[in-house]
């Protein structure tokens, strides 16, 4: 005898419709088993209808529960609400603990991972296999489920793009390909795009990154406990883990550390770093209808080593953004800002970013490299009133450029820590330290200097 309890269809928007659609739940069941419940609470009707299965079958029972945690997903930005839904959940969860002797096996999926204690009281002998190795590929395609079963119609294709675009979900395990995206790459004709993102924009996710005025940079190197991502409350969520529970973010290795287990995290693929990015410069910069044409200008400048350029393209981005973004926040009083949303710009464009980059005389805010080309970033903010400081070019006399590095502090930061020097003598179109001045006040870029290292 099987009980199912399928969370997918709707959304819930309070305790009462959560209640209402247990109860159709617990009448479905009823009806496929032929039983019938006289208890007239959820959690009596729930406990009854497993005894009953048992009885009735002469088997213990198996529960089935898909997404168990959408009811609360649902209303993750309304904390009062979500909160209210979860005592319901657990009311309903908690009956699975007390009729542990008429159950032969409980299986349970979800997006999010909540904590035991505030959602399954007293329900310990929970296993969670989501980096359990040996269901590593269970949510996934393999290299060879591809080559073998899909074979006919992936013919043709550039693996190496397919896997740079898809595959990348690691789970302790061999690394796998998303279903969804594979599936949609066939129908659609071999057609390299986010089909999987598409389906669903994290905007409660990109809200609590701004709450948190989260640097943006960091995404690049994230090195976390098990602790972080095991479990989370509603009360007190962390959004590194509800980015890797939702698949945003995957891991990419762990070490033992002291008796503790630590995790490195990375974006998994190209598609998952375009869309999150591209939903992040939408957030924090607001400007969504002309953002292919600022990528396209930062693209152009950055693959061509062309700094007046790049100079000109990040003052017009941030030119772009609307007056109404900074209404009622402290956002330009935040050096983060200005290097998260410059951060979200060029991880769009698949750059390699390596945020503060460690050197043996301290840590350069960014380091970019595209196309053959280095660039070693320093940010700088000037609060209080705008400084009506021109952006200096380049100029081909090194003599005449010396006052100009001087004067930016950013720029002499990069020099007089040296903070280029690991990537010199490495092949490459050029390397370039940059040094980039913010105003509060101007909102925007107010100076910047930099020097071709040879």
């Amino acid at each position: 005898p099987v009980i199912v309890l399928n969370f997918a269809a709707g959304v819930i928007q309070g305790r009462a419709q959560l209640d209402e659609m247990l109860a159709e739940h617990l009448r479905a069941n009823q009806r496929r088993l032929g039983l019938t419940c006289e208890s007239h609470s959820l959690a009596g009707c729930f406990a009854e209808l497993i005894e009953r299965a048992h009885t009735h079958y002469g088997q213990p029972v198996v529960v089935l529960v898909d997404e168990y945690d959408k009811p609360i997903l649902d209303n993750i930005d309304h904390p009062e609400r979500a909160a209210e839904i979860r005592e319901g959940l657990k009311n309903l969860y908690s009956v699975l603990k007390a009729q542990d002797a008429h159950l032969r096996f409980v299986f349970m999926t979800g997006v999010t991972k909540f904590s035991k204690v505030s959602l399954f009281s007293g329900l310990n002998q929970l296993n969670d296999i989501t980096l359990a190795p040996r269901f590593a590929t269970i949510c996934g395609y393999t290299q060879q489920d591809l080559e073998t079963t899909f074979a006919d119609h992936l013919a043709g294709v550039d693996w190496d793009e397919v896997r740079r675009w898809y595959n990348g979900y690691a789970f302790l395990g061999e690394p796998v390909y998303n279903p969804y995206d594979i599936l949609l790459f066939i129908d659609k004709g071999h057609s390299f795009r986010n089909y999987w993102f598409e389906t669903g924009s994290p905007s409660f996710l990109i809200k609590l990154f701004q709450r948190r005025r989260y640097f943006l940079p960091s995404l690049e190197q994230i090195e976390v406990s098990e602790e972080i991502l095991d479990s989370f409350d509603i009360e007190r969520i962390n959004p590194v883990t509800l980015l890797f529970q939702s698949g945003y973010l995957t891991v990419e290795s762990t070490e033992q550390t002291w008796g503790e287990l630590t995790f490195r995290l990375r974006i998994p693929n190209q598609e998952v770093r375009t869309a999150l990015n591209n939903q992040f410069i939408d957030a924090y910069a607001d400007i969504s209808i002309e953002r292919l044409r600022y990528k396209a200008g930062l693209a152009e400048a950055l693959t061509q080593g062309d700094l007046p350029a790049l100079v000109a393209a990040i003052k017009r981005l941030f030119a772009g953004i609307p007056w109404r973004n900074f209404t009622g926040n402290d956002l330009p009083e935040s050096e983060g800002y200005y290097a998260s949303v410059l951060y979200a710009f060029l991880a769009s464009l698949n750059a390699e970013i390596i945020p503060e980059d460690l050197t043996n005389h301290g840590q350069a805010d960014l380091t970019v490299r595209i196309a053959g080309y280095t660039y070693v970033m320093e940010f700088k903010l000037e609060r209080g009133a705008a400084a009506s400081k021109g952006v200096a070019e380049e100029t081909e006399d090194a003599a005449e450029a010396e006052p100009a590095e001087v004067a930016n502090p950013a720029l002499a930061q990069i020099q007089a820590r040296g903070y280029s020097e690991k990537y010199r003598g490495t092949p490459g179109r050029g390397l370039f330290e940059v040094g980039l001045v913010f105003g509060s006040a101007a909102r925007n870029l107010i100076q910047a200097d930099w020097r071709r290292v040879v």
